[in-house]
């Protein structure tokens, strides 16, 4: 009796964690490990990807040993909608993660039935799976920034150092990327850290931002951003290296959408949505440059396919490297509340042509936001706007006091998306194509920001936001409580 107990339980330990019997096997598990390398807030500002003032020679390592897709966009500029997708290989639209930092309050939000996140998938399947900063702590995992309910237990710790012995891992690797330009020691950091730092004279800035000393230093703090990312990266892959396992592991590097400014992050222009995506590791192509659209969604199938797991015939993520792949015609974007910011914005962006649809005209493009509203560039902009000393071109831009409610670029012309080209004849069927691509995306991925979000859900996060009831008044916690009582009043006028 007591043998076929043994026995029993040792069938139940192989069903409920496969990866035991990878980790007893004798010979180690062949397949490759895979290690996400994500970053905070930073665009494509790598020399590989064309910036002329800094160089990056550890991610251009990557892209000369692997392949590099120049035409990546996140589907939401902003982190935890961005991440919730990338996670699950979902459009934030469609599980209801769309708004930025919401679930977090007594309103929850659950995925739908069949949505997993990756790690769960790769841990059924005997990966150990880690998320972790960078270096890697003694405890606590790194950021995940997930909008909906999920369990800690995907992940097996911080550090891949923990698996079993010969047992493949899922590492992600989280960068503060352009964060780090928020401390305030960061010109003391980065010249100790790099030897140098850029100079703001040197910087060349999109031809919507006033060249201001303010907005100057901020990028080239930016710059020294990337340049610190980049030897990041570097001590990623010398660790790999270090433990024999660079051969035996494939190397994803992208950041989570683009640099944050005022056009950029939050926001559907390419600042805020494209991002540099590199594959590198056994079995991808080296030196390959891919020009075709793809959607930082993609990473999860392809990861799963590379790692030879099935992938969920429901996920809207593609395999790139498949055989069959079919490039994709089009992607998308969205962008919904941003803390207590209410915002409805959908674009879509093909080779050539973006069109964006602001469902709150209304209102301004830079609307109150705490969180926006603290950084010294956004100050800058603001002081200069009620100086009256910025031009035209940014006024228009920034700080009209009501937006279009369509948007359309020749980006082949105007990749600054300087002209806004809805009301050009010459450009009527464009546009009449990309309204309807864009409505057809809505209703066939089930776009649940299509139904506002419910007054309910609002003030449940927001109440997360304040602090609760004991919370300390504090100047910010005033402005914040200031900005809701104005999204409410918004809201009443139908504006």
């Amino acid at each position: 009796m007591k043998s076929i107990l043994s026995a029993m339980m040792c069938l139940t330990v192989l069903f409920l964690n496969p990866g035991w019997l990878h980790a007893a096997d004798a010979e180690p598990d062949p397949r490759p490990n895979i290690v996400w390398i994500i970053v905070d807030d930073m665009s494509a500002n790598f020399s590989s990807f064309g910036e002329k003032l800094i160089e990056t020679p550890h991610v251009d390592r990557l892209v000369s040993q692997g392949t590099k897709f120049e035409r990546c966009f996140v589907t939401a500029p902003v982190c935890s909608p961005c991440r919730s997708a990338l996670i699950t290989g979902m459009y934030q639209t469609s599980i209801g993660a769309h708004h930025h930092r919401s679930g977090r309050g007594v309103e929850k939000i659950l995925l739908p039935a069949g949505v997993e996140p990756a790690p769960l998938i790769f841990q059924r399947a005997g990966y150990f799976t880690t998320i972790s900063s960078w270096p890697q702590k003694d405890q606590g995992l790194g950021k995940t920034d997930y909008n909906f309910e999920w369990d800690r237990g995907i992940y097996n710790g911080n550090d891949w150092s923990g698996r079993a012995k010969g047992q493949p891992f899922f590492a992600q690797i989280q960068l503060q990327g352009g964060k780090l330009r928020h401390n305030q020691r960061w010109n003391e950091i980065a010249q100790q850290e790099l030897g140098s730092l850029t100079s703001p004279q040197a910087v060349k800035l999109p031809p919507y931002y006033p060249r201001d000393q303010v907005l100057l230093d901020d990028w080239a703090q930016y710059l020294d951003a990337c340049r610190h990312t980049d030897k990041q990266v570097g001590q990623v892959i010398e660790r790999l290296t270090r433990e024999g396992l660079l051969d035996n592991t494939i190397i994803f590097f992208m950041t989570d959408h683009g640099i944050s400014h005022a056009r950029g992050k939050q926001f559907l222009y390419d600042e805020g949505i494209h991002v540099p995506l590199v594959i590198r590791g056994p079995g991808i192509e080296k030196g390959k440059v891919r020009e075709d659209l793809v959607e930082h969604i993609d990473l999860v199938a392809t990861s799963l396919a590379l790692a030879g797991l099935a992938i969920p015939a429901t996920m809207q993520s593609k395999d790139l490297l498949a055989k069959n792949y079919a490039p994709r015609q089009a992607v998308f974007s969205a962008r919904d509340r941003c803390d207590e910011t209410v915002d409805h914005i959908r674009a879509v962006r093909t080779e050539r042509f973006k069109y964006i649809r602001n469902f709150l005209p209304q209102r301004p493009h830079l609307q109150p936001n705490r969180y926006k509203d603290n950084k010294p560039i956004v100050q800058k902009l603001r002081e200069l706007h009620e100086n009256q000393q910025l031009d035209a071109l940014t006024e228009s831009l920034l700080f009209a006091p009501t937006r279009p409610a369509e948007e359309l670029y020749d980006l082949a012309a105007d990749p600054h998306e300087l002209r806004n080209l809805a009301d050009d004849p010459a450009y009527a069927q464009t546009l009449t194509d990309l309204r309807l691509r864009l409505e057809l995306w809505m209703t066939g991925t089930n776009d649940l920001g299509r139904t506002p979000e419910t007054e309910a859900m609002y003030d449940s996060d927001m109440a997360s936001y304040l602090g609760g009831e004991g919370a300390r008044e504090t100047p910010q916690r005033q402005l914040l409580r200031k900005n809701i009582e104005l999204m409410k009043a918004w809201r009443q006028e139908g504006k």
